[in-house]
């Protein structure tokens, strides 16, 4: 069975959440991973069981050494070890494509990313609301004034795109049926019932805009209100991470309730690459999660 993540209804309590951050820090796919690599999980309490998680992983299983996630040369695993991480990564949840918990969302967000994501992702939130599984407020696509590159622009439909913004907007437009150009500014471009962000970067002079910042300038934007629910889309292997940030940068400040669902491979448009289900992509998202479960106990506990 798959481990649960922590869950966020509106007004959560933090303590509980606390609780369900170390039930997925010690739970037996997690430990037999750690073993694999040699490791063993320590006792301890939630915040000390983390920050052992964190330096481990940095030292197995962080690949990208500040690269984007596509530039990454796969690592030899041997043995049965790549079989192992598949399966812990379905596991842990890095493989989730379940339905939405609730029916009704005062907003969905759709998480910016590569090229092939911004297509895949705003796809799946288009199919959620036309499809009638889920009913929404506002639909928001987040996004950055990254550069795309060459692989990501000879992608249908991103040919001659320079930004991340301009290929979340080409995802929406193709997703949503748009046609003709966008009212708002550069930054914030609206559709109908759609708004496409592109966040400026928390630290500019030493990386890109990250989830975390486009987080926190959506909700700087809007007029969240106690009990409101967000629905989340991102891919199957990073909604762990990102759900843990928006529980700590959004359900907890604002009092809100937040799901977060990956879309289904299977029917995307757009196919996944090959790398996408390699072991090391799964184990690096395992740290993300690690570090993003440290930030929110941080917040919390």
């Amino acid at each position: 069975m798959p481990v649960p993540l922590p869950s966020c209804p509106p007004g959560v309590d933090p303590s509980v959440l606390v609780g369900e951050v170390h039930a997925w820090a010690t739970s037996e796919p997690l430990r037999a991973l750690v073993e694999a690599f040699g490791g063993r999980v320590p006792e301890g309490d939630t915040a000390a069981v983390l920050a052992w998680l964190d330096a481990f992983s940095a030292a197995h299983w962080d690949f990208r050494a500040g690269r984007e996630r596509d530039e990454v040369p796969p690592p030899v695993l041997t043995g049965g070890v790549g079989a192992l991480v598949a399966a812990s990564a379905v596991a842990l949840r890095l493989a989730d494509t379940t339905a939405p918990p609730h029916r009704s969302y005062e907003h969905l967000l759709v998480l910016g990313g590569l090229g092939r994501a911004c297509l895949q992702r705003t796809e799946h939130a288009a199919r959620l609301v036309r499809s009638g599984e889920i009913t929404a407020g506002e639909v928001t696509a987040l996004a950055s004034f990254r550069t795309l590159t060459d692989t990501e622009r000879a992608l249908p439909g991103l040919a001659g795109l320079e930004h991340e913004i301009d290929a979340m907007e080409a995802g929406v437009r193709a997703a949503f049926g748009f046609a003709g150009p966008p009212g708002g500014s550069i930054s914030v471009r609206t559709f109908p019932g759609v708004r496409v962000l592109a966040a400026p970067s928390g630290d500019p002079r030493r990386r890109r805009a990250n989830t975390s910042d486009t987080y926190e300038f959506w909700a700087g934007l809007v007029h969240l209100r106690p009990g409101d629910r967000i629905l989340v889309v991102t891919s199957p292997v990073y909604v762990p991470f990102q759900h843990c940030d928006a529980i700590r940068l959004i359900g907890l400040p604002y009092r809100c309730g937040v799901d977060t669902v990956g879309f289904a491979p299977a029917r995307a448009s757009v196919p996944q690459p090959p790398e996408a289900a390699r072991p090391d992509r799964y184990l690096q998202e395992v740290r993300s999660t690690i570090r993003a479960m440290r930030r929110l106990v941080d917040v919390a506990g």
